[in-house]
């Protein structure tokens, strides 16, 4: 369960993540950095909280974005070879 929590949050923040970059490229909207900041902060937070148990994927958690994703990647690497 909680590595599917993960993997959910994983893509939101990675979501959120380009959505903010691309508008900061394009038109720099408020209204889309207020409700996507927020967005992508939570998304990130709950990625570093619920990868801390996992040892092997703490490091990878840390890392804004994709950071996500490469800690599930690692968990069920890590949960396979058991």
């Amino acid at each position: 369960m909680t590595v599917r929590v993960l993997r959910i949050a994983a893509l939101v923040e990675l979501l959120s993540l380009v959505i903010l970059l691309s508008n900061l490229a394009t038109v720099h909207l408020k209204p889309i950095t207020s409700l996507c900041g927020p967005i992508h902060g939570c998304a990130y937070l709950i990625v570093v909280i619920l990868a801390f148990p996992h040892r092997p994927a703490r490091f990878w958690a840390w890392i804004p974005g994709v950071g996500g994703w490469l800690a599930v990647t690692r968990i069920q690497r890590v949960t396979a070879g058991r």
